[in-house]
């Protein structure tokens, strides 16, 4: 597994040591994963963002600070989510799955049949995590003891060659009370050594506890690994670093991927990645963490999110998974310096509910980009081209909302990849336009002319006078309006909508 936004950053290849956690459902795998976290490395950058709540259809009440999502529900983790981690003064790459079961198992060898399509396609991901592990941390409930999951886990992790690699957790031990001779608590941790894979450590992850062992156990593998190293790898590792001198050294461009369920995200993500990196399936909601997938496309980096499907506000119960995972795809949005929308073709429309997401990622100023998929069950002919559609599509969003008029919008089918590969083209142009300034006599020109064409309305008897207009910043792009009276009139933005933006005369 290549991490290109690790080496982008200059990191040596003492930071692809990777850890996974694994274990069976409801362990504590996410609760380790977001504890063991360095926060500074994986903190996005906000750009002007307000810090209001989204309101209205796409609102939510849970909130997001960009860690996995912590449920008493099992399975609530499905994707494999990927991050820096770090423990003392050790950093590592660290990976959390679902959740592990001997039924899972038993279905990675069943090709016969498509029945748990979905849990396949989870343990398929827990597998990728295992395999590419320098260090698997093993977790299991030490309250409910050594169950048939276990047990299973451990058989398939020995038969997968992996047992050096494995170290046993015991989770959900606060406390001290049950260390003493003869505890129920002690038994169970004996009986977990005779699985084979070492003596169990005793941790409690929602508490910190156990941290100072985990952090010598990691120190110990990464150690281990670098006086493994051969000549061949060391020489392996500087063509690697001497291939991502050649990426740019900036930030990623922040790319997030939204829209209602059910509509295609995760399938773009990896056509686009060609790779099945995220769940893809027919059942809607499937997508829950935003998952981020660091990507590098003709020769910049760019960071694409994977978001859950947003349903109406009215339609989610409150605390639910699907609360925290609409909260989760929209801090995606904040941090993202382009949202793609995700629409489907078949609908012929967009629903209210795709323009109150355009409508937030307008507001939060982020650039926009419609991306529309599904065109493959259309019927096209010479009278009716995906370039008809995508200026149907154009003309229903200036309808609605007219500040985005001349939208992007990329007619695709992510199924067959026709016309995919034109999405991060007009990505990339989006955020050029979107970081872009513009002169100040550029503007007051622009200015004069839509206030000739459409003069101000009179507001209180005085007619508004804009006097001039000056780009305050860039990335979104700010402009301060002055004018005669202490606060702009309600309809100034038929202003925009009078004419060609002077992003386009500077272009032109």
């Amino acid at each position: 597994m290549q991490f290109p936004k690790f080496q982008r950053r200059g990191l040596s290849s003492t930071s692809h040591f990777v850890v996974s956690i694994l274990g069976p459902p409801n362990a504590g795998k996410s609760t380790l994963f977001n504890r063991l976290q360095c926060k500074e490395k994986n903190k996005a950058y906000l750009l002007g963002s307000s810090s209001k709540r989204a309101r209205g259809r796409i609102s939510s009440q849970s909130t997001s600070n960009g860690t996995a999502i912590v449920s008493p529900i099992a399975n609530t983790t499905r994707d494999r989510r990927q991050c820096w981690g770090r423990i003392g003064g050790t950093e590592f790459a660290l990976i959390d799955t679902a959740g592990v079961n001997g039924d899972r198992i038993q279905l990675l060898g069943n090709t016969k049949t498509d029945k748990h399509s979905l849990e396949k396609s989870m343990m398929s991901q827990t597998v990728k995590a295992a395999k590419e592990a320098d260090l698997v941390l093993l977790m299991w409930d030490a309250k409910d003891g050594i169950s048939h999951d276990l047990m299973a886990t451990a058989r398939w992790l020995r038969k997968l060659g992996m047992i050096s690699k494995v170290a046993i957790l015991a989770n959900k031990l606060e406390g001290d009370s049950w260390a003493y001779q003869g505890s129920s608590v002690m038994k169970q941790l004996e009986d977990a050594s005779r699985l084979g894979l070492g003596e169990a450590i005793p941790i409690s992850a929602l508490q910190g506890e156990g941290m100072a062992d985990i952090a010598l156990l990691i120190e110990e593998k990464k150690q281990q690994k670098l006086v493994g190293e051969d000549t061949d790898e060391q020489h392996r590792t500087n063509s690697l670093e001497k291939g991502s001198q050649e990426i740019e050294e900036t930030k990623p461009l922040q790319m997030a991927v939204l829209g209602r369920q059910n509509v295609g995200k995760s399938t773009l993500i990896n056509t686009l990645i060609q790779d099945d990196r995220v769940l893809t399936g027919p059942t809607p909601g499937l997508t829950r963490d935003a998952i981020s997938i660091d990507h590098v496309w003709d020769n910049k980096a760019v960071q694409l999110v994977d978001t859950a499907g947003i349903r109406k506000f009215t339609k989610r119960l409150d605390e639910s998974i699907e609360d925290m995972s609409v909260a989760d795809a929209l801090r995606a949005m904040k941090v993202a310096e382009v949202g793609v929308l995700v629409l489907d073709a078949q609908e012929l429309y967009i629903h209210r509910q795709e323009l109150a997401i355009c409508s937030a990622i307008i507001n939060e100023g982020r650039a926009l980009v419609i991306a529309a998929n599904k065109m493959d069950l259309l019927e096209m002919s010479s009278d009716f081209s995906p370039d008809d559609f995508a200026d149907g599509v154009r003309k229903q969003l200036e309808d609605r909302i007219p500040i985005l008029r001349n939208t992007p919008v990329v007619p695709m089918s992510c199924l067959t990849a026709e016309g995919v590969c034109n999405l991060l083209p007009v990505v990339m142009d989006a955020k050029n336009r979107w970081s872009r300034t513009v002169s100040t006599g550029l503007l007051n020109r622009w200015l004069k002319e839509v206030a000739a064409g459409t003069p101000p309305p009179v507001i209180g008897g005085i007619r508004a006078k804009l006097k001039y207009i000056i780009q305050a910043k860039g990335r979104p792009p700010t402009f301060l309006l002055f004018c005669n009276l202490g606060k702009l009139p309600g309809n100034i933005s038929t202003l925009w909508n009078a004419s060609s933006d002077p992003c386009q005369e500077k272009c032109n």
